[in-house]
């Protein structure tokens, strides 16, 4: 009988890398995990029309960077930037 494996877990460090990066201690972790997810849920929300395929988040000493892989990278940006100040300020509440 065959054992069920997760996917994800099978191939990081093979072909795949983690989609969030960041390490913190016992107090900080369930929060910032938290903000993880409350990030991607905003943003696949707002990008729908964008054809995201993957969100990475980095948090390099108390600053958050969050990188986005889009097929459309002009419907996320928008004209002139305004559609990306718009989601970093959604972001950043």
């Amino acid at each position: 009988m065959g054992q069920k494996v997760n996917p994800v877990g099978l191939r990081v460090g093979i072909n795949r890398t983690w989609d969030s990066r960041w390490y913190s201690g016992k107090n900080e972790y369930g929060s910032l995990l938290h903000e993880d997810i409350k990030i991607r849920e905003e943003l696949m929300k707002q990008l729908k029309q964008a054809a995201v395929s993957k969100i990475i988040i980095e948090r390099p000493h108390k600053k958050c960077r969050v990188t986005i892989h889009s097929a459309r990278p002009g419907v996320v940006i928008g004209k002139k930037g305004a559609d990306i100040e718009k989601l970093r300020k959604r972001v950043a509440e």
